[in-house]
């Protein structure tokens, strides 16, 4: 018997252990053959007699070796099969649910591709987050857990409390405590929705472009997702189609063109949706990011009964805190409730309740401003360096968000484009990873997580890059708006 070789962070008397009862298993130490001294295996293995009692005491505590008084240390009596070592690096076949497969399929890696300067979309300015007012938050309200039990499956009611009087003042949402539960972001409130309400055989109608997240959890359920078509008023009704279980939309900042749906328009979406007998989900996607305007009034409003308000903090503190939220009629929260106890039992506790504080004390309010400023003065630096140095691109300038969506010139190659700003160290994003209609060409820059004069710089190499003639084979970015 010999001390294998150790791996990596191993306890000495772990290394210890692995040795031994690889030797069991294979058979070097025979069934009811007597285990050497701790002192004989201190000494030839050059270490101390206590890590071998250590090591000893798990066997025996796990059956591999049993101690007789005034006899020694024995090897149990293993079934021959249960002393063959298990075969190295094999595992059993995955055998992928269904699910799974609508999940992964063509879902390519998050991380693909790097750059000097990165305009995809999906980046946030985190470098503004509000770190020691957060953490005295989290200081203030940490002595409150109980570790002993569970909490509120929707989340802490203190915190329902702040966040339903804070949407009622700055979206016009109409919800009681009771009508909101607590979620790990925008993309947990959908697989929640999705898990309840969808299935095979049923339709769910959804803005195109669009969100491409939101599309592929739809999917994952098995349900058919119908690609309804966009322009600058947001949501095109007539398209809509005769029947569907959901409607998902953005109307307050339509992802990712950045349009507003016109009055005339929701109250002719919620039409339809009372004649189709459907819900309509409403991502309140970036709303806090109106320059110079308080944020649009939200659907739900106008039909609190038909209309399932998704919002996340992702974007206006940080994705780290996968902090999100979701309002809808009672019956739908109660049944969203129990359906939790299956999956993550209850949100973040400590968190759920820093906010809350951050909510009441206008912390968050402040912070949302000092963004609000930082991000209109970035876009504007945009705008100009666009005008002065690619002109003929023509962005949707609609005072909201943290990305610019920009026209191309009729003709051009997105994917051209996309390479030829890779190739200067740039990233953008293009409309065609969001949609499946026919649109025209199209990129999306993010902008609100860079200097200004990171911005001004990466207009000028885009600039530079299009004026060239070449092109090589590339490779398609991800099509992500980085799930919230």
């Amino acid at each position: 018997m010999h001390l294998l070789p150790p791996r990596p962070n191993e306890a000495l008397y772990r290394r210890v252990y692995r040795s031994m009862r690889e030797a069991i298993l294979a058979g070097e130490l025979a069934p009811r053959s007597r285990v050497p001294s701790s002192r004989t295996l201190a000494r030839e293995w050059g270490v101390a007699r206590n890590t071998v009692l250590e090591a000893v005491e798990m066997l025996v505590a796990e059956g591999y070796l049993v101690t007789r008084e005034a006899s020694g240390t024995f090897v149990a009596e293993l079934l021959e099969r249960e002393r063959r070592a298990p075969p190295e690096g094999r595992s059993p076949p995955l055998a992928l649910s269904s699910w799974a497969r609508r999940a992964i399929h063509d879902r390519p890696s998050a991380d693909a591709g790097k750059f000097d300067i990165d305009f995809r979309l999906g980046r946030v300015p985190t470098q503004l987050f509000p770190s020691e007012a957060w953490a005295e938050a989290l200081a203030h309200r940490a002595p409150e857990l109980r570790f002993g039990g569970y909490g509120d499956e929707l989340g802490p009611l203190v915190t329902r409390e702040a966040l339903a009087a804070y949407l009622a003042r700055e979206r016009g949402v109409h919800a009681t405590p009771d009508q909101l539960m607590l979620t790990s972001g925008s993309q947990g409130s959908l697989d929640a929705l999705a898990r309840v309400m969808l299935e095979p055989g049923r339709v769910v109608a959804m803005e195109d472009p669009g969100y491409v997240a939101a599309r592929r959890v739809f999917e994952a359920s098995g349900a058919t997702v119908v690609p309804v078509p966009v322009d600058e008023g947001g949501l095109i009704v007539e398209a809509l189609p005769r029947q569907a279980t959901l409607l998902y939309v953005t109307p307050a900042h339509q992802f990712p063109t950045g349009a507003a749906m016109s009055a005339e328009r929701r109250l002719r979406t919620l039409e339809w949706a009372r004649s189709a007998g459907a819900w309509i989900v409403e991502d309140d996607y970036n709303s806090e990011f109106r320059f110079g305007a308080r944020p649009l009034t939200a659907l739900q409003g106008l039909a609190p009964h038909a209309v399932i308000f998704v919002g996340t903090f992702s974007k206006s503190l940080a994705p780290a805190l996968r902090s999100g939220y979701l309002v809808a009629p009672q019956a739908v929260v109660a049944t969203l409730a129990r359906a939790r106890a299956l999956t993550d039992r209850q949100p973040p506790t400590l968190d759920a309740l820093a906010l809350a504080d951050f909510l009441e004390s206008g912390a968050f309010a402040r912070h949302l401003r000092v963004v609000r400023d930082v991000a209109e003065a970035r876009a504007n630096v945009l705008l100009r360096a666009l005008q002065t140095y690619l002109p003929s691109w023509r962005p949707t300038a609609t005072g909201a968000g943290l990305h610019l969506h920009v026209a191309l010139p009729l003709g051009s190659d997105e994917a051209d484009v996309r390479w030829r700003a890779a190739s200067v160290g740039v990233g953008v994003s293009v409309t065609s990873e969001y949609g499946e209609l026919p649109r025209p060409p199209g990129v999306l820059i993010a902008f609100a997580h860079l200097p200004e004069h990171r911005i001004r710089e990466g207009v000028e190499r885009l600039a530079a890059s299009q004026a060239g003639n070449s092109r090589a084979s590339h490779a398609a970015e991800p099509p992500s708006r980085s799930s919230t």
